[in-house]
């Protein structure tokens, strides 16, 4: 059993999640080598390497290219056609072929979406070459820095149009409201926080006097 991972061992070695795997298995991507006695997935060196497009000695390299268009809501799903017909274009004029789309619906301040994790875990693993995007927001609302170096490392390239006409101007104040909210909330909880921490404290000199 040397030669096997354990499912931790192997999500740290991809650097995904636990999670992923699971749902890399369900959706038939990557299904483990066996199972212990216990029934815990196991999986081999050499089964990881190669999901990762690492075959020892083939020089294979990453090919995917993907197109991911993103909206926040399902009104303004004539905003995603609009986005995949303008990148259908760029992708043709560029002369780049054999392009998958993911189209999704949420938000730029939601880092769960289902497909832009499932996009994320891909990048990881080297699989993909080239992610094509309409705006920087599509992607995420804030830290596209940190996203395209992330990226850069896992050897994908990031094209970007960055045309303000696909980037939805009422997702703006959509996320501008869902950020006022958060802090708002925040703000309520110090100030309940530290009303509590003022009566404990009282509590404590009163126990103290008597």
């Amino acid at each position: 059993m040397d030669d096997t991972l354990t499912v931790a061992a192997a999500a740290k070695r991809l650097g995904v999640t636990v999670k992923s795997l699971q749902r890399w298995e369900r959706e038939g991507r990557l299904i483990p080598a066996g199972r212990t006695a216990t029934n815990r997935r196991v999986y081999t060196h050499e089964q990881i390497a190669q999901f990762q497009g690492l075959r020892l000695n083939s020089g294979q390299e990453a090919t995917r290219v993907i197109v991911y268009c993103r909206v926040s809501s399902a009104a303004q799903k004539p905003d995603l056609k609009n986005q995949r017909r303008v990148l259908e274009e760029f992708c043709v004029a560029k002369g780049i072929a054999n392009v998958e789309f993911v189209e999704e619906v949420g938000g730029g301040l939601n880092f769960n979406r289902k497909k832009f994790l499932s996009l994320m875990d891909d990048i990881g693993t080297r699989q993909v070459k080239t992610l094509v995007l309409a705006h920087r927001d599509r992607l995420t609302r804030f830290g596209f820095e940190w996203f395209e170096r992330y990226a850069r490392h896992n050897g994908c390239e990031l094209l970007v149009l960055n045309q303000e006409r696909l980037s939805p101007e009422q997702e703006m104040v959509q996320d501008l409201m869902t950020i006022i909210h958060c802090f708002s909330s925040r703000l309520y909880g110090l100030r309940n926080y530290k009303k509590k921490l003022k009566e404990a404290l009282e509590q404590d000199i009163n126990e103290s006097k008597a």
